[in-house]
This record gives structure tokens, C-alpha cells and sequence, in this order.
């Protein structure tokens, strides 16, 4: 079992280098953002990001993972499986380019930002760029080409970077776009800067697409959809759960007038749950076709297990760590944003419960019961779709954060008891959750280290030292902890 977790631990580390550079990029960037635009501004690229993460699921009909299931299947054409993803994919975005430019004023309007036509064709663009090359870094993972796709993603982060500053320091001093680009700093730059990034990942990608020597064969496509669409009508529902709020902002916000400035808060608080979501994003992209090819190997449900149990002991030690630098990681924000700082031990436990579920919902993945995920999410959407309806006119974001949290659980507890019927994994139940109350007694100390450090103010100490000090210490607690009790695994497990 030990080969197996070391390559999935080692393809994790390569795909994470991309990912961690262009989370902590995107991280860095949150600071210009907060303070070269108003939390409205900030809330209006939120809004349009939330847009565009919608719309990705539907445009690649769920042909990522198809491709994982018949590219490994016995007496399948790996070739005739990808040229058939990539040509459907292509055309579908082709027709839903060419009808946005055609209502991009239109749609606009309707959206309240009359005059903006060009954000619309913007959107439409990205989600042409990266849905045909999503398909082709499909095809890298599942050929095990992780330095490559770590290569192209970093280059494709590098250059956004790259956009970003010359917009914000360069452009305005210069405009020369026209009606393309306001000349003073707007939500229009950082969404002009992901399009010019994912134009040239795209145009990087013209050798392979020419190497692959594309051809249709439909029996094929017919089939990858028969699997893929399930998914991705359930993954639509689950990225609709994660992005739904903010959405709802514009109509269940506390404050009619300035919902935007309340999601540009919201969305500023949720980017310091970042390094969460960082090591979640990493193992998913090294994870799912590592379980795809390891279900035929005999042990592989408890080599699944032993995955699930390293997983969740490491996030905790995120969780345990960013609440005790949050008062050092709060200051990447400019100050108006930062009155959303509460609700960030929430958005961190929600990001890993939903860490823990990709985990748990494989098995309808790997047994063939797609169609079950439906069910799973849509139940989890209306959760968080409730709880921001009946919740945020009076408490805001809080409401959207502790909607998220509550709609991860229930999906968490179904799909746990769903798969323990149709495809039992051995998990370890209480081993699990030993390490959550790992986690809840050293989020309560970090709580207790607080209230004391008021009284050493006048001691010469300053209370902020004496916080990260003890913190520390019980951060290094919990992981000492967390390993010892990995380590106590009886040998017939590992």
C-alpha cells in the first residue's frame, strides 16, 4: 500500500505547485483589490466569477471524468475518446461564444450594468478558453504528465499576474483600449486579466491539439455522455451550492442598496479560508484519477480508508494553523473589508467537510450510480438555498457561511451512509472524528489564549506576541497529536 500513497502524495505535490502559486498569487492580489477597489466593485467580480463557475460545469457536460472512465476502460481508444470530448466541448462553446456577443448588450442591461456589453463578452471568452483546455489537462492527468500540466497551469497564472499589474499600475495612465477598458481601475480589469490568461493557455495548447489527430467517432461520444451527464447535472447543483450566495446577495441581503459592498466583504473574508481550499483543489486533481485506477487492485476500499484518514489529519493542522495567524492573515485586507474576519474559522470547516465528501462520493463514481450524486446535491443546494433565503435578510454573510457549512454536513452524511451501502469503504468513524475533537480543543484554547492576552498588556508584552506564541504551541500540539494517533494504526491496516 505504500507505493500507492506515495505516487498519489507525490503527484499531489506536483499539481499543488501550479495550484499553491496560483492561490497564493490570487491571495496577494486580494490586497490591491481591497484597496484600489470599493467592496461594491470587489462584489461586482465576485458576482461575475460566480457566473462563470456556473456556467463551466454546464459547458464541459461532465466530460472531464468521462474521460478518466472510458480513456481506462478495457477495449476503448484513449485517442477516439479524447478527439470526441474535444470536438463536442468546442462546438458547444463555439455556439455559446457566438450567442453572447450577440446579446451581450441585452443581457447587460438586465443585469443593471448597462454600458458594460464588453464584461459579458469577456465571460463568454474565458469560458471558451478554459473549457476546451480543460479537456486537454484531462488528458495530461491521465497520462500522468504532471510536470506539464503544473508547467502550463503556472504559466497560464503568471501571465493573469502579469495582466493584473499592467492594468492596475500601467493601463490607466495610458487607455488606449477605448470603450474595452474603463481608464480608471474597475471590475472590469481582473476579469480582462483572466481572459488574456486563458487565451494564451489555450494557444499554448495548439501542439497537442494538432498531435492528437482528432477524430469523431460517435458511438464513443454517445457513450462518454450517457456517463457524463449525470454528473454533470449533479455537479451543477454543487457548484450552484457553492456559489448560489452570491447570487442571493442581490435579492436577500440586509441592505437593498449595498449588496454589492456586502458581498465584496463576504467574498475578501472567504479568500483567507484560501489555503483550505488550496490542499483540497490539489488532492482532487491528483485523487480522482488515482481511485479510478487503483479499483481494480485488491485492497483498494482500504487503501481509500487510509487516504480519507492522512486527509482529513491535515486539515485540520490548515485549520488549526490559519485560526492562529488570523490576526497577522487579516491584514492582507484593507480595512473596510475587514469586518467580515468572523466568519472564517466557519468557511475553513466548511471547505473541509466538503474535502471529506469528495472522499466519501466516489463510490457512486467508481459503482457506476451517477445518478445518485443528483440526488445528493440537489438536497444540499436546497439546504443552502433555504438558509441563505430565511437567514440573510437579517444576518448577511454570516448567513451564507454557516449555509455553506450546514449544506456540506447533510451532503456529507448521505453520500457516508449512501456508499456504505452501495459500495462500503472501511472507514474508520472513530478515528475521524478523534481528529475533530482534536481540532475543537485547540480552536477553544486558541479562544482562551485571547481573553488572557488582554491582561499582559501592561506587562510589557504585547497581547498580539503572546497570542502567536501560545499558538503556535497548540498548533504543533495538534499535529504531534494528529500523527501519533496515524501512527497507532494497527499493522493489518497499513
Amino acid at each position: 500500500m505504500a507505493n500507492p500513497l506515495k505516487q498519489l502524495a507525490g503527484e499531489t505535490a506536483i499539481y499543488g505547485l501550479s495550484s499553491i502559486l496560483a492561490r497564493i498569487l490570487n491571495f496577494l492580489f486580494v490586497p490591491l483589490y481591497t484597496r484600489m477597489l470599493t467592496q461594491a466593485q470587489y462584489g461586482v467580480v465576485t458576482e461575475f466569477m460566480a457566473y462563470i463557475g456556473i456556467l463551466q460545469v454546464i459547458l464541459v457536460l461532465g466530460l472531464e471524468t468521462g474521460c478518466f472512465r472510458f480513456a481506462n476502460k478495457e477495449g476503448e481508444d484513449p485517442r477516439r475518446v479524447y478527439s470526441g470530448a474535444l470536438l463536442t466541448v468546442t462546438g458547444l462553446n463555439l455556439a455559446f461564444l457566438a450567442c453572447m456577443v450577440a446579446f451581450s448588450e441585452p443581457i447587460s442591461a438586465a443585469l443593471g450594468y448597462e454600458g458594460y456589453r464588453v464584461l459579458i463578452i469577456y465571460v463568454a471568452g474565458i469560458l471558451f478558453c478554459d473549457n476546451i483546455t480543460a479537456i486537454l489537462f484531462a488528458k495530461l492527468r491521465q497520462e500522468h504528465k504532471a510536470v506539464k500540466f503544473a508547467v502550463l497551469k503556472t504559466v497560464k497564472i503568471l501571465t493573469e499576474t502579469a495582466a493584473n499589474l499592467v492594468l492596475f499600475f500601467w493601463y490607466p495612465a495610458h487607455a488606449f483600449l477605448g470603450g474595452m477598458l474603463s481608464p480608471a481601475p474597475d471590475f472590469t480589469y481582473p476579469i480582462f486579466a483572466i481572459l488574456v490568461s486563458c487565451v494564451l493557455c489555450l494557444a499554448l495548447f495548439i501542439p497537442d491539439i494538432l498531435h492528437l489527430k482528432l477524430v469523431w467517432d460517435a458511438p464513443v461520444v454517445k457513450r462518454m455522455l450517457l456517463y457524463s451527464l449525470p454528473l454533470m447535472i449533479a455537479a451543477l447543483p454543487g457548484v450552484a451550492n457553492d456559489l448560489v450566495d452570491r447570487v442571493l446577495f442581490r435579492y436577500f441581503d440586509t441592505s437593498s442598496e449595498a449588496w454589492r459592498a456586502s458581498l465584496g466583504v463576504y467574498q475578501a473574508a472567504v479568500k483567507l479560508a484560501v489555503i483550505m481550499n488550496l490542499f483540497i483543489q490539489m488532492f482532487r486533481y491528483a485523487a480522482e484519477p488515482f481511485f479510478f485506477q487503483r479499483a481494480r487492485d485488491k485492497g483498494s476500499k482500504e487503501l481509500y480508508a487510509v487516504v480519507m484518514e492522512y486527509f482529513t489529519a491535515f486539515c485540520g493542522l490548515v485549520f488549526v494553523g490559519v485560526i492562529a495567524y488570523i490576526d497577522v492573515i487579516s491584514l492582507f485586507l484593507g480595512r473596510d473589508f475587514r469586518v467580515g474576519i468572523g466568519i472564517v474559522p466557519v468557511m475553513l470547516l466548511s471547505y473541509m467537510l466538503l474535502g471529506m465528501l469528495f472522499n466519501v462520493s466516489m463510490w457512486y463514481k467508481l459503482s457506476g450510480r451517477t445518478n445518485m450524486a443528483v440526488w445528493i446535491t440537489l438536497t444540499g443546494l436546497v439546504v443552502t438555498t433555504v438558509v441563505n433565503i430565511v437567514f440573510m435578510p437579517r444576518f448577511s454573510y454570516w448567513a451564507s457561511a454557516f449555509a455553506h457549512l450546514s449544506s456540506y454536513l447533510v451532503m456529507f452524511i448521505l453520500s457516508a451512509a449512501l456508499g456504505q451501502k452501495y459500495y462500503p469503504i472501511p472507514y474508520k468513524w472513530g478515528r475521524l472524528l478523534a481528529f475533530f475533537v482534536l481540532m475543537g480543543v485547540s480552536y477553544a484554547g486558541m479562544l482562551g489564549i485571547s481573553e488572557l492576552s488582554a491582561t499582559v498588556e501592561g506587562s510589557g508584552m504585547s497581547p498580539l506576541v503572546f497570542r502567536l506564541l501560545f499558538n503556535t504551541v497548540i498548533t504543533a500540539t495538534y499535529a504531534g497529536a494528529a500523527w501519533l494517533l496515524l501512527r497507532r494504526r494497527p499493522v493489518a491496516e497499513a
